[in-house]
């Protein structure tokens, strides 16, 4: 046999060996795919810091929040990235910028990752409990759809109806609050 030795494999691992191979080249191909080197961080915590929507800055959100009620409790805004599957589902927010409201109308900023379609809520929780208490707590979304009710329980509006577009800078966008009675 000339000095070399013959390797004889099983069809089982040759199939097993050609499998790796397969996952190998498609691992890959992932690296250097920049969709897959995007991770993607849910339920980030935030706090509002106007300079990140000043001049020259993005790409961000600044939002202007009207008719809010009281300076009392908690101000939320969470930050969506516009696909269906994670639209107002629990924990699948990019993130929840915390604030204290102030009568009126206030405004905030909200810096995102990368510049595409997004959709927000708003919610004034007035007592601060970490809950929706739709007798007294307000609530906004972007593009300020009508949310509609059954027996007197607002229904979630749909994501196109919220849906807008930040581009590379600041987008401005406003959000109505709006409270039950």
């Amino acid at each position: 046999m000339n000095g070399h030795r013959s390797m004889r494999f099983s069809p089982v691992t040759l199939a097993a060996r050609a499998a790796c191979a397969a996952c190998a080249v498609a691992l890959g191909s992932l690296a250097l795919s920049p969709v897959a080197a995007q991770q993607v961080t849910y339920a980030k915590v935030i706090f509002n810091d106007l300079s990140k929507c000043s001049s020259g800055a993005g790409p961000a959100i600044r939002i202007t929040v009207t008719g809010l009620r009281s300076n009392e409790g908690g101000l939320y805004v969470r930050t969506f990235r516009a696909r269906g599957s994670e639209w107002l589902r629990s924990q699948r927010y990019l993130t929840r910028l915390e604030t204290k409201p102030r009568r009126g109308t206030m405004t905030v900023c909200v810096p995102v990752d990368n510049a595409g379609d997004y959709a927000l809520t708003v919610h004034h929780d007035v007592n601060d409990n970490r809950k929706s208490d739709l007798s007294v707590d307000g609530g906004g979304i972007s593009n300020n759809p009508e949310v509609k009710t059954l027996l007197g329980i607002p229904l979630p509006p749909s994501l196109s109806s919220a849906r807008f577009t930040v581009g590379s800078g600041v987008t401005n966008l406003r959000v109505d609050m709006h409270y039950k009675d």
